[in-house]
């Protein structure tokens, strides 16, 4: 990356909460990265992508996104990964770990509705998710509820981290868009305090999956 590159600042926005019921919330910060396309480039040439398998009901299947992963530092495919994370460690007070990375590559990836249950501890967690590229439908739905989904849809550059105990009383997705053109990038921060009553049964690497995949 080039020296320029590093000397600029990236994160630029504010971030706003919203409560989502008494002990869920999510933030949310619109335009919240400075030029995501060129972020966007970066991971998309710069990291090793890969296609996993997936559980679905009753078998493996190929996961259809790509996936990868990147450490912050002087190993990260741009240095706005690294002023990402240490902006997200100190505005929340957490120790993050490394950066998972999720590529959509059209509107025929798509993940069910479903909660980060691989956590194990899921009363205390913070999941903070950039968008880089197309923008796509991405979901917030009440558990064990009737109420329509919301659609939160960020755009390149927003962020949306979700908070409290909304892994235990919210789920999350990326419905499918067909026709839809552009590839999307996810990019994701995760943590559990560890405190509460562990999940049980299979996590989030075997959601429920709409007919077209992630």
């Amino acid at each position: 990356m080039t020296t320029e590159a590093e000397g600029r600042t990236w994160v630029r926005g504010t971030l706003e909460r919203h409560q989502l019921d008494d002990s869920s919330w999510i933030d949310i910060g619109l335009g919240w990265l400075a030029d995501p396309d060129e972020i966007y480039a970066a991971l998309a040439e710069g990291v090793a992508w890969r296609q996993a398998t997936i559980w679905t009901y009753d078998h493996n299947r190929p996961e259809p996104r790509l996936s990868a992963s990147c450490r912050p530092g002087v190993e990260a495919p741009h240095p706005a990964v690294t002023e990402i994370h240490k902006t997200l460690r100190r505005h929340y007070g957490v120790e993050l770990s490394g950066v998972g990375l999720s590529m959509y590559r059209d509107g025929r990836d798509a993940m069910g509705a479903h909660r980060d249950r691989d956590l194990r501890h899921c009363e205390d967690t913070l999941i903070a998710i950039v968008s880089l590229g197309a923008t796509r439908p991405w979901t917030l739905t009440p558990r064990n509820s009737r109420t329509p989904a919301m659609d939160i849809a960020p755009a390149s550059g927003d962020v949306v981290v979700m908070g409290g105990r909304a892994q235990v009383n919210w789920l999350h997705g990326v419905p499918p868009a067909l026709g839809a053109r552009g590839g999307r990038i996810s990019m994701q921060w995760r943590w559990t305090s560890g405190r509460g009553r562990p999940e049980r049964g299979g996590g989030s690497r075997a959601p429920r999956m709409y007919g077209g995949g992630r």
